[in-house]
């Protein structure tokens, strides 16, 4: 029996949505003072000292993870879903630098007062343009904003208060002791700091820090639901070319997927396992992340399905290895030559994707744990996969959307994606058939594709859940454990932020009307092709000396992550497989 979801959201995170938004609608600038104290006493579990004296230095290397490292610099922070807006408004940021982060993928501009001529402007203040693609953007970027200022600001007068004088600060961040014992906290905590920023980083920014408070202002230019619509559009019209490729009688079929890109690339690409040898040279020399004996070790074995996953890993540092960019051009051409064309920011929109028409897919060079009885007919296919660096929330459901208006037959939607657990550890994989979807409302109820058996052999480390229930939440920060106890105790266990929006877009795919909102949603009954959601643990929020969310999952992630990669693929095959049979 279905048990109702309980009210999504506690007061206190209800008031601080209600707040930013308002006050954002304002056509001036806003300080993000105005957001501090609902954002402090929303009572967030990613920022749980966020009214304590002592810094809360694991929210702070969080939130700086998913800003420009020149975010110092910055004072301005303006939102926007156009180049268009942007200029209307009097920002040429076609001039401006582009910025990147390690936490988020989203399109950034910067201009600080020594990028231009003018000044960044009459006041001299750096700014930082950010392009959204849907309304999450906002639930996203303004609690990470107010936590860095928080965190900043606490770090910022604490430093003043025991440290004698800039010069001083250089010796200090230098050491986790001395780092620690300045800010009044843990040689663990202060160790986070340093490994989220890097010693380098973290010099340059700590004169920043001693030197002056933060007082960050945002501006949200005239957004629409019709602008977050063009850029889909967009988006759309740069993949659709490499999709079609030419004009048969018709449109080719598609199995839509949501993942990242690296995985499916290494597992259909087959570049990594074509120069295996150069790899495992290169890491043997280099020794990347002390690598370079396990990779000896698992070479000398001569056993493909154990070296491939640190093949899969080793890759990226091995391609950025080569100054310039000439060896991703290569990995790319190589790719691309196997039948899998990568497309970045197709539209000028950071959401990437890969074309692959199965035909051309070369199953010698797939990986060994693809390989399976009949794999040949997929020379007679007509199908095509394509893939997408699964967006941010809802930008999830403007995206299927609008390429399930371009597309032919949809044969199947599978997504893959990060998630937090409350019943799991780090690593575990969560496979739901009910979805609460926080921006509708809505309870999905559908037949998932995937059942433990079906990625449980593909992985080593962790655990495979399924029949599990999952929440689609607004932001990372907008949880509390008031929250989290609600829906735990409604059975409720996985935490992510884009399977709702999917499910939002798949039911309009097979329906006459649009999805509803605050209904129980029966997918299974209606839904032709095939639907499979496939999560995998990177934090647990009621264990914060397990979570990964202020670091990178490493090599320990591969596994999750090409166990989930590995069965989305073989269902692709297996289906195509049995349909040509």
């Amino acid at each position: 029996m279905l048990r109702s979801p309980p009210e999504p959201q506690s007061e206190e995170i209800s008031l601080y949505i209600s707040t930013y938004y308002s006050l954002l609608r304002s056509s001036g600038e806003v300080r993000v003072r105005a957001f501090e104290e609902g954002h402090a006493y929303s009572g967030s579990s990613l920022h749980a000292g966020a009214l304590a004296e002592a810094p809360d230095l694991s929210a702070f290397a969080y939130a700086a993870a998913r800003l420009p490292a020149s975010m110092p610099d910055v004072d301005s922070i303006i939102l926007g879903q156009s180049h268009e807006l942007f200029e209307a408004a009097g920002y040429d940021v076609r001039q401006w630098k582009i910025a990147k982060t390690r936490g988020r993928r989203r399109p950034l501009r910067i201009e600080t007062e020594t990028d231009s001529d003018s000044d960044s402007g009459a006041d001299g203040r750096g700014k930082l343009a950010v392009f959204i693609a849907s309304a999450s953007d906002i639930d996203d970027l303004v609690p990470i904003v107010t936590a860095y200022q928080i965190e900043w600001n606490k770090i910022h007068n604490r430093l003043r208060s025991v440290v004698a004088s800039p010069e001083a600060m250089i010796t200090i961040v230098r050491n986790p002791g001395s780092l620690a014992s300045a800010l009044g906290v843990s040689n663990d905590d202060a160790q986070k700091l340093l490994d989220a920023f890097g010693a380098a980083r973290l010099e340059r920014d700590g004169q920043a820090l001693y030197d002056r408070p933060l007082d960050l202002r945002i501006r949200m230019l005239a957004p629409s639901y019709s602008q977050y619509q063009r850029a889909a559009q967009r988006w759309w019209s740069g993949i659709e070319p490499a999709y079609v490729k030419a004009t048969p009688p018709r449109r080719p079929p598609v199995y839509f997927v949501s993942s990242n890109t690296h995985a499916l690339a290494n597992l259909v690409g087959g570049y990594a396992r074509s120069h295996a040898d150069e790899i495992v040279a290169w890491a043997r020399l280099r020794d990347p992340e002390g690598l370079g004996d396990e990779v000896a070790r698992v070479a000398a074995l001569n056993d493909t399905t154990q070296l491939a996953p640190l093949l899969y890993y080793l890759l990226r540092g091995y391609i950025h290895a080569s100054a310039g960019t000439s060896k991703m051009d290569e990995v790319r051409a190589f790719e691309a030559s196997q039948g899998l064309v990568h497309l970045s920011e197709p539209g000028h929109i950071d959401v990437d994707a890969q074309i692959a028409h199965l035909r051309e897919l070369d199953p010698e060079l797939l990986d060994p744990r693809l390989k399976m009885p009949g794999i040949e007919r997929l020379k007679r296919s007509d199908a095509v996969l394509v893939n997408i660096d699964y967006p941010l929330g809802m930008a999830a459901y403007h995206l299927l959307s609008r390429l399930g208006q371009g597309v032919g037959e949809v044969r199947g939607i599978y997504i893959m994606g990060k998630a937090a657990t409350l019943n799991g550890r780090v690593g575990d994989v969560m496979l739901s058939g009910t979805v609460y979807d926080e921006h509708s409302k809505n309870t999905f109820l559908f037949k998932n594709a995937f059942t433990a058996r079906d990625v449980a052999p593909y992985l080593r480390h962790g655990s495979v859940f399924d029949n599990q229930k999952a929440v689609t939440v607004r932001s990372a920060f907008l949880q509390n454990k008031e929250y989290m106890d609600a829906f735990y105790s409604s059975g409720y266990t996985v935490l992510e932020m884009e399977a709702g929006p999917f499910l939002g877009a798949t039911y309009e795919l097979v329906n006459p009307r649009r999805v509803p909102t605050d209904e129980v949603v029966h997918l299974s009954a209606h839904t032709p092709f095939d639907l499979g959601i496939v999560h995998y643990a990177s934090d647990t929020p009621y264990s914060r000396r397990q979570s990964l969310l202020s670091k990178s999952l490493s090599f320990f992630g591969v596994d999750a992550t090409y166990a989930c990669a590995i069965a989305i693929v073989r269902r692709v095959i297996e289906l195509e497989i049995a349909r040509l049979a």
